[in-house]
């Protein structure tokens, strides 16, 4: 069963469109990987899909439509944002970050279970747990920013560039970590890294310049000429 429908969707900045008649979908319990140069409009998409850009249309969530949803209302409804770049408080505490990620009545509820789930998924967090969020190293912090998304408990988690400017030791930790949110959560993956995205997705979309470019599962992907010649430096 589709969990997540993008129809026909147009994203602009102003009058600028980048994102043209792209459709896509996501299975529950899927990682879904979108692979493309810097630039292609990767990021665009994910931030259509939880209404920080201007689009034309559709969104469906379980059967919804969700085109017309505020972000505060989405992460209610079951679904995690992500950004790149690692965006956490730096004067606050690693527990006090991740308690910010449940804000919401339901999360509230769940926010020591979750607590106890985000920090059996990342140790590294719970070794710093009273540590403030800016002493940590980049990799730590992109942990600390997944897990405060995973404290809402989403049924769906949109990932924006996790490994971006990570070191390696810690990318391969993290994509472990990515493997384990797998088990309870279906994730959207943008990644820079193809060989690394292709090595836990179920399914990838490569897009060019805002347009899907190719589709398939990470097998079918992974032996493409196109993808060998363009991403991998086959």
């Amino acid at each position: 069963m589709s969990m997540l429908k993008v129809k026909q969707l147009n994203s602009f900045y102003g009058k600028i469109q980048t994102v043209w008649n792209l459709s896509l979908e996501i299975d529950e319990g899927e990682i879904i990987a979108i692979i493309g140069a810097n630039g292609a409009g990767k990021t665009t998409i994910l931030k259509s899909i939880v209404g920080l850009v201007e689009k034309t249309g559709a969104i469906e969530f379980e059967g919804k439509n969700i085109s017309s949803v505020s972000a505060h209302k989405m992460v209610q409804m079951g679904i995690s944002y992500v950004p790149e770049g690692r965006k956490v408080f730096p004067e606050m505490s690693v527990r006090e970050n991740l308690i910010l990620g449940s804000y919401n009545k339901r999360a509230k509820l769940e926010r020591s279970n979750s607590l106890e789930y985000v920090l059996d998924i990342f140790p590294r967090l719970k070794e710093r747990i009273d540590h403030l969020a800016g002493n940590l190293s980049g990799g730590e912090q992109q942990m600390l920013a997944i897990g405060r998304g995973l404290m809402a408990r989403p049924k769906l988690i949109l990932l924006d560039e996790p490994s971006l400017g990570i070191a390696p030791v810690l990318t391969d930790e993290i994509f472990r970590n990515i493997e384990e949110i797998k088990k309870e959560t279906t994730i959207v993956l943008v990644e820079q890294h193809v060989h690394r995205a292709l090595a836990i997705c179920d399914r990838g979309y490569v897009v060019e310049t805002g347009q899907i470019h190719l589709t398939g599962t990470r097998d079918e992907l992974e032996t493409s000429e196109d993808i060998k010649e363009a991403y991998l430096g086959i």
